[in-house]
């Protein structure tokens, strides 16, 4: 990699998040379905003589960079041994943190692809998912992004045959920050009413109301802007509009453009069609 080499890197939404039951390690069983989305955090990656250097622009970063999930997983490859030289690596956030997005997770699994890549590394897919499962439970997801239903801690993947190609996605995420760990202390754990899989089987429009977030009632109740949010995406013609994961995006999905951005101008928007 003597040139420095451009790589962009997606997210995902949470369609519908059930939290099945508390794990005696402490961790939830959850359920809930991935679905890749186009917007991408863009990373150029290039070699240099001295030690790890990551630089970082656009959406802003909580915590220390050393701490950043794309520079663990370069330390995660070279504990496993394998050859990987000093990087310096410009990092460019257009994913918004906190958002429930993956943003991070994707990061980090596009530097293990990536990496893998252009050092001919012998890793299989499969290693690459096993390996980068480390950093997060999600991040394998990101290996081989499509549709997958998601059960255990978020890490036991199954590929599903949901297609949303020619529907319009609307992101909106304000300034609220919801860790994960503020999310979970607000639910109960309960068998769900109707099986995600079931669901997703129906057309979008009758989504609503059978494909749910379990962390919305608490979370919305702290913060009643984002149901606000929802509820102004069903006003503005959404067929189903929920909380992605345990962040604070709300997204819509719509049959034609969505033209409200202008409703949400002080937030963060992003519209696609898938």
């Amino acid at each position: 990699m003597n040139k420095p080499h451009f790589v962009q890197t997606g997210c995902k939404i949470n369609l519908g998040l059930n939290i099945v039951e508390r794990r005696p390690d402490g961790y939830h069983n959850i359920e809930t379905i991935f679905y890749p989305v186009p917007l991408f955090d863009e990373l150029n990656i290039r070699e240099t003589e001295d030690e790890d250097l990551l630089t970082l622009e656009g959406n802003p970063l909580e915590g220390e960079v050393q701490d950043n999930l794309v520079l663990r997983a370069v330390r995660l490859l070279r504990q496993e041994g394998f050859p990987v030289p000093p990087l310096n690596i410009d990092l460019k956030k257009v994913i918004p943190s906190g958002a429930g997005l993956g943003g991070g997770s994707s990061d980090a699994a596009c530097m293990i692809k990536t990496l893998a890549h252009f050092y001919d590394l012998p890793l299989s897919e499969e290693q690459m998912k096993n390996l980068v499962r480390k950093l997060g439970a999600d991040c394998p997801f990101f290996i081989n992004p499509q549709p997958l239903y998601a059960e255990g801690i978020g890490d036991v993947f199954t590929p599903i045959s949901l297609n949303l190609k020619g529907w319009y996605l609307m992101l909106v995420k304000p300034e609220v920050h919801v860790s994960t760990r503020e999310a979970y202390a607000g639910v109960r754990p309960h068998r769900p009413a109707n099986s995600l899989l079931e669901v997703a089987k129906l057309p979008v429009g009758q989504w609503e109301g059978k494909m749910l977030n379990d962390f919305e009632e608490s979370v919305f109740f702290k913060y009643p802007l984002l149901g606000e949010i929802k509820a102004e995406l069903y006003r503005q013609g959404a067929a189903y509009a929920s909380m992605s994961g345990s962040g604070s995006t709300i997204f819509g999905l719509f049959r034609s453009r969505p033209t409200c951005e202008n409703l949400f101008e002080e937030h963060f928007t992003f519209v696609c069609q898938l």
